[in-house]
């Protein structure tokens, strides 16, 4: 016989697992359906500072993540390891189908986070933690006295390498265009720093390291030339962050909730979506600041407006 859960909680990162523990602590029944490991970006996260009650002498994405997970399960939530391959949410019973199974909820949070778009040269993906970050907030404590490389000319990417200037000895833009695309008023902060230069018209095309990153080919878009970047002798590395748009997990939700236009998904602050009995926590919503502190908070919220709402306190 079909079960009929409280609530269906979409993604295991920061979002959705405390959206789990929150509902399980409500005597809630839970299902948490995540594809692939838990924790999202996080996991892949070698040192975390900045996580309020994490262990001061050293925390590892991995390892906050499996207290995390540890938690949700220990207040009953159920796990599924599957792929969701379409939702049914217009009806008061959601339907969610994977490729094994469908489940059946009243109510519905879509936790299933965001990316970062990656900066495209080789060998990327190897370095990711190892000197290539996406996030200052997160890393920047690690590139104190260290050069570090920007790329990217919007708001965020000229925002985050005026952050890094606050750590770093130097910071570099790179930039594929001639002209930064962030608003004025950042740009004028950028040009005032002495601490930040720029290189136009510039890619980044390859990276390398033995086991952290010490070196990069730029090639010049209007030249051809291709310059080698190899860090300090003596600070053997240097930090490479990308800055050029995260991209939300969100297609499988497009024409079922209410978006913006580079797909991120529309919730009040209560984690509501337009749909009743939909809500949406973490990366994937709108929302000023992505970290692990915010997608926390956000599984929080929605799983306690729903709580509140089956007890019928709303």
């Amino acid at each position: 016989m079909e079960k009929n859960y409280d609530v269906i909680i979409l993604g295991a990162g920061p979002a959705g697992l405390a959206a789990g523990l929150y509902a399980g602590r409500s005597r809630l029944s839970t299902l948490i359906i995540e594809k692939g490991q838990d924790g999202g970006q996080i996991a892949i996260t070698d040192e975390i500072e900045n996580y309020p009650g994490q262990r001061v002498e050293g925390e590892s994405g991995a390892s906050l993540v499996a207290r995390m997970t540890e938690q949700a399960e220990k207040f009953g939530c159920e796990r599924v390891a599957d792929t969701v391959t379409e939702v049914l949410l217009d009806e008061e019973i959601k339907v969610i189908k994977t490729s094994k199974e469908e489940y059946y909820s009243k109510n519905v949070i879509i936790a299933t986070g965001a990316y970062a778009r990656p900066i495209g040269c080789k060998n990327e993906a190897n370095y990711i933690g190892r000197g290539v970050s996406y996030c200052a907030t997160c890393d920047a404590n690690f590139f104190e006295d260290f050069e570090v490389y920007v790329v990217g000319g919007g708001d965020s990417a000229v925002e985050e390498a005026l952050y890094l200037s606050k750590f770093a000895r130097k910071v570099t833009i790179i930039h594929r265009r001639d002209e930064l695309r962030a608003a004025k008023s950042i740009q004028e902060k950028a040009f005032a720093n002495p601490k930040v230069a720029f290189m136009w018209d510039s890619v980044v095309e390859e990276i390398g390291g033995e086991d952290i990153l010490s070196e990069m080919k730029v090639k010049n878009l209007k030249t051809g030339e291709v310059t080698t970047v190899v860090a300090d002798e003596e600070d053997g590395m240097f930090g490479l962050f990308g800055f050029i748009g995260t991209i939300p997990n969100s297609d499988l939700f497009k024409g079922k909730v209410a978006m913006d236009e580079r797909g991120y998904i529309v919730g009040d602050e209560n984690m509501n979506t337009d749909v009743e009995g939909v809500f949406v926590a973490g990366d994937v919503r709108i929302k000023s600041l992505r970290q692990v502190v915010t997608a926390a908070a956000d599984g929080a919220i929605a799983a306690t407006w729903i709580e509140r709402k089956i007890s019928g306190y709303l």
